[in-house]
Order: C-alpha cells, then structure tokens, then sequence
C-alpha cells in the first residue's frame, strides 16, 4: 500500500456537490492498493498512522500521534499512486490492485484505523472526488508498505595513517 499522509487543519471530500467525509485537524490520507497487497498490510499502515508523531507538543517538537491531539483521519482511495510516468507522457496504471482487491484492502484499512481508536471519515471508492484541505505545516510523509527501507550511509572508509 502507498500513503501519502498530509497534516491538515481541515480537509473535506465531496461527490456529486455532496459532502462525503470531512474532518478538522488530523490527517488527510491518499492510498493507493497494489496486487502485492494484503491484510496485513492495511493493518500495519493503520497502526503506523494512528500513531505517527507528527503533530506538535509544547516545545515545538513533532512528538504526537493523531490520537494525542484528538484529530481525525480522512483516507481517500487513490489509484494513482501507483501511476507509471517513466515512458510516454500518459501514465500507466498497471501497477494498482484491481478494483474489487482495492475496495476490499481500502475497506480494511479504514476498520483497522477504527480499530486503533481513530476517528475516521472517508471518501468514496471508484467516485469521482472534490478534495479541499488545508495543509498545516506543511507536513507530508509517503509510506510504502512493499518498499524495504534503505541501508544506513556506509561509514566513509579510513586512510591508512
């Protein structure tokens, strides 16, 4: 799965002129399913984001979860994110999850979040969505749950003395 988590002051979705998920402040998330996907992984992404310290404390310091400031999650299914834009100048989308695996992963994303005692607002899978927020920070984080992370920068080598 590929997030990208956006701290927000307010964010709202809406399809067809109607509101279908706002919040306050919190996080607005976009997520993207791929074919590798699974369970497991909407429940480890949740967990990562219903406790990722990115929200202020007294001292200026990122050191609070959504949960700490009592915020809200909007999660809006994005396919896109899977975009292939490396050849031609229209991107391929083959690297997203079918429709019907997506649903079902972005469905259990969301219960996980709830489950993790998030309070939780969504858009709508497969609509065409109307998304305004307003960013605070900015503050942006991309998660991918299928990428490893990268090794620690090699200590420079030694010359002989």
């Amino acid at each position: 799965m590929r997030a990208v988590i956006q701290r927000v002051l307010r964010a709202k979705v809406c399809v067809n002129g109607q509101t279908a998920g706002s919040i306050q402040r919190g996080l607005l998330v976009y997520l993207g399913v791929g074919p590798l996907d699974s369970q497991a992984d909407a429940a480890k992404l949740a967990d990562k984001i219903a406790f990722l310290r990115i929200f202020e404390d007294d001292n200026g310091k990122m050191n609070r979860s959504v949960q700490d400031v009592r915020g809200g999650v909007l999660a809006v299914p994005n396919f896109t994110l899977y975009a292939d834009a490396r050849k031609g100048r229209r991107p391929a989308f083959t690297g997203a999850a079918g429709p019907q695996e997506a649903v079902r992963l972005f469905e259990a994303f969301v219960a996980a979040l709830k489950v993790a005692g998030c309070t939780v607002a969504s858009g709508i899978f497969g609509a065409h969505m109307e998304i305004s927020s307003l960013a605070d920070g900015p503050v942006n984080i991309l998660y991918d749950t299928q990428e490893t992370p990268s090794p620690a920068p090699a200590a420079p080598a030694r010359r002989p003395t």
